[in-house]
């Protein structure tokens, strides 16, 4: 699937799968429902569910509950087999453990440093939150990245100042 906003962007990918962090952040903004237009399905292994369903009371958890129950994100049904045995959390290592079973067809969503530097390293495709929300404005699905920023910065969600400012340039903000 393409996400359609620039024909030369490396984003193509079959599959997407999505990290907790990310889910937090675009259930703060109301940005679940973006995934299928920009991806089609995204995938979370069942560690990410755990992680971020944990009583379903919060309102990003609520969020997140009805994103699933809408299919605009799918726990992936099959088991993941373990291909690096590293020292990150459950959703990290099996998103990255799905990425590299299949990694010129795995566009993985994670924001954590540590992670993106795994997935980097073993040649996977990552990108982040702000990267989503750019692409977003870029679709016209937003009228306003930095208006979204805003919002993400008045929660506990940090994205860098440095990361936002390229993701607003990059958007005409």
């Amino acid at each position: 699937m393409s996400n359609g906003s620039n024909k030369s962007n490396k984003l193509v990918a079959s599959k997407v799968v999505i990290d907790s962090s990310p889910l937090i952040g675009l259930a703060l903004v109301g940005g679940l429902a973006w995934l299928p237009t920009l991806f089609g399905p995204v995938f979370l292994p069942e560690s990410v569910k755990q992680e971020v369903l944990p009583d379903k009371s919060a309102q990003e958890e609520q969020a997140i509950a009805h994103a699933i129950a809408e299919g605009w994100v799918t726990v992936r049904p099959h088991p993941i087999s373990p291909q690096l045995d590293i020292d990150l959390d459950a959703g990290e290592t099996d998103c990255i453990n799905i990425g590299l079973s299949e990694p010129d067809r795995v566009l993985l969503i994670m924001d954590e440093r540590a992670g993106r530097a795994v997935s980097k390293e073993k040649g996977l495709r990552v990108i982040g939150t702000a990267a989503i929300i750019g692409l977003a404005k870029k679709q016209g699905m937003i009228p306003s990245a930095r208006t979204v920023f805003e919002v993400l910065h008045q929660s506990d969600f940090r994205i860098s100042a440095a990361v936002i400012n390229q993701i607003l340039v990059s958007v005409g903000e």
